[in-house]
């Protein structure tokens, strides 16, 4: 690998205005393992992890001395963290240094975003009112993107399953846009030695020309005045300095700064034509891998007719549906499993969660877009019966009066295994176990017997003796 390393490190270093490389430190750092870091959930807050060493330019990042067993962590399956590379947690520092609340609430985009580190991350930083689109082409991918989304357990976070062109039918949707762009990933060898194989020049100019497209193609949803935030895990300048460039000759986007701490060793570039800047994370200079981020403002106007824009809704109190009185009886079923305003909607004898404000956004885009993942699943009715989903049991809303057992670790990776766990259960009924405070999934109690409901396909497979 390193010698593979020492070939293209020429061509790391071509980046304009950076300066020629120290081959020897970019070499040292390879050699070392990949740096683990966490992001925390801080609405399902766990006093265990708030004293780990913090991430400089995120606020709830942390960095871990060695790499767990994650799957072994229920505290992991809960939604109390995130495992996401510390350079890439930067976007948290961007969003926060460029977005100016008024008096709307947001719309934002996250258009490449499985497996989920940048989407929870973006959530984690919205009011309730406002309203993420965390988008997946890869089917397979996008199902990996909703159930992370589902452990992170808030309301307003949706999925959907699309190509980058599906969101130019939005004229000026979107307040924030992110685009992670599909890359060569060289920004990510350290944590993935085999792919510096892969690594070619062919390869830099097809992934280029691929994110000329996804960016060109989205663009058109992005409001005027929005932020348009680029991102790749990627050395080469023709994924991103020659690409701030493309962007704005051909997009007619601005270039925006980002000011940041000279301290985290962030490197500033400017791209050769506009000299607009770019910010560089090297793992031979800081704590982290590899990666690259862009930020711009779009000058260019919105369509003639725009979509109204949410007024942030200071509130309280539950908005009335519009239904009938049938369906209407069946959502009030729902209403003591919540803590919050929400308008219930029926799909395929589901119902789901939608904050009030959203109502009118699922009806635009339920037949402009494949959603996969709707705000909260709440579950069916099924007789007189009420069966809970497992996103509920997730939720950052469910209402602290449904009933909860507490189980230790050993019981909370055999109720993740599917397995029963204290049969013998003087409250029956429906229960959502809980480890350290935080929801881990449904049981329900018998007279004899717990019947768990922990979803199949996310059940733990390896021993956990």
């Amino acid at each position: 690998m390193l010698d593979k390393l020492a070939k293209i490190i020429p061509q790391i270093s071509a980046v304009p205005h950076l300066g020629k490389l120290d081959e020897a430190a970019v070499t040292a750092a390879h050699e070392q393992s990949a740096i683990t870091s966490i992001r925390l959930n801080w609405l399902k807050n766990t006093k265990s992890l708030a004293n780990l060493e913090a991430v400089p330019w995120c606020t709830n990042g942390r960095y871990l001395p060695e790499r767990p067993v994650f799957t072994l962590d229920p505290l992991f399956h809960a939604g109390a963290y995130y495992v996401q590379e510390a350079s890439s947690m930067f976007i948290a520092h961007a969003f926060e240094s460029l977005i100016q609340r008024g008096e709307n609430a947001l719309r934002v985009l996250d258009l490449c975003a499985a497996p989920g580190g940048k989407s929870t991350l973006l959530a984690g930083l919205l009011l309730d009112e406002d309203l993420l689109i965390a988008n997946e082409v890869i089917q397979t991918r996008a199902s990996i993107l909703a159930e992370n989304l589902t452990r992170w357990g808030q309301l307003n976070t949706w999925v959907t399953n699309n190509d980058p062109k599906d969101f130019g039918k939005l004229d000026g949707y979107f307040d924030l846009m992110l685009i992670d762009a599909p890359c060569t990933g060289s920004g990510l060898w350290r944590k993935d030695a085999e792919a510096i194989n892969e690594w070619s020049i062919e390869h830099v100019k097809l992934c280029a020309d691929r994110q000329k497209r996804i960016v060109a193609d989205a663009i058109p949803s992005l409001k005027a005045n929005g932020i348009l935030l680029y991102a790749t895990c990627s050395y080469s300048a023709e994924e991103n300095e020659n690409m701030v460039d493309w962007i704005i000759d051909n997009l007619g986007l601005e270039s925006v700064n980002i000011n940041t701490d000279p301290e985290w060793n962030i490197e500033h570039t400017k791209s050769d034509i506009h000299k607009a800047a770019g910010y560089r994370f090297y793992p031979w200079k800081l704590k982290g891998e590899g990666f690259f981020l862009a930020a711009f403002k779009n000058t260019v106007a919105d369509s003639e007719i725009p979509y109204n824009q949410p007024k942030r809704n200071k509130q309280k109190g539950r908005a009335k549906p519009n239904t009938s009185k049938g369906e209407k009886n069946e959502e009030l079923r729902w209403k003591q499993w919540l803590n919050c305003e929400y308008e219930a909607i029926k799909k395929n004898e589901e119902f789901y969660a939608l904050h009030p404000q959203h109502k009118e956004d699922y009806t635009l885009l339920q037949d402009k877009l494949r959603i996969k993942k709707t705000g909260t699943a709440l579950g069916k009715i099924v007789g007189k019966d009420v069966i809970p989903d497992h996103e509920l049991a997730l939720s950052v809303h469910l209402s602290t009066d449904i009933t909860s057992i507490d189980v230790t670790k050993e019981e909370a990776l055999q109720f993740m295994k599917r397995e029963e766990i204290r049969k013998e259960n003087e409250t029956k009924g429906w229960q959502v176990v809980r480890y350290e405070g935080l929801g881990l999934g449904w049981g329900k109690w018998l007279p004899n017997r717990m019947n768990n409901y922990f979803p199949k396909h996310w059940r733990i497979r390896m021993d956990i003796k």
